[in-house]
């Protein structure tokens, strides 16, 4: 592995622990709006919708990471 190669890989794995950070931050929020009683629906939307995005972008990065072995 070259060093371009190298930075490559480090800055996809920084990239992913980053993502996973803001997708358990907004696990949390999520959590902490829907207790309350005058949740915010619209909102609520929002933030799901963006949780959904940043799975998909983790998943994105981890299959470029760890690909799958062909058989």
């Amino acid at each position: 592995m070259n060093d371009a190669s190298f930075d490559d890989v480090t800055s996809l794995r920084a990239r992913l622990e980053e993502l996973r950070v803001e997708h358990r931050d907004l696990d949390e929020a999520l959590s902490r709006l829907i207790e309350t009683p005058t949740s915010d629906e619209l909102m609520l939307r929002r933030l799901k919708k963006r949780k959904l995005a940043l799975k998909d972008r983790i998943a994105g990065i981890e299959r470029i990471l760890e690909p799958d072995e062909r058989a």
